[in-house]
């Protein structure tokens, strides 16, 4: 397992942290996230790519800006 940490643009509340949450939950290999206002932090398989949870996030309205 190896851990994702990235900071996240466009979140302001409660709302933001859940829709994040359940955008990465749905990425094969995501075993934990812990998100909240601006930031996350995933535990991941060593075959998730970032790519595919910086693009979940994007499909749920956010944007990715730093890791």
């Amino acid at each position: 397992m190896k851990i994702e940490q990235l900071e996240i643009e466009g979140m302001s509340c409660q709302h933001c942290v859940r829709a994040v949450r359940e955008a990465v939950a749905g990425v094969a290999g995501v075993a934990r996230a812990d998100v909240e206002v601006g930031r996350a932090q995933i535990e991941v398989n060593e075959a998730t790519r970032r790519e595919a949870l910086t693009e979940a996030i994007a499909a749920a309205g956010y944007r990715v800006v730093g890791a």
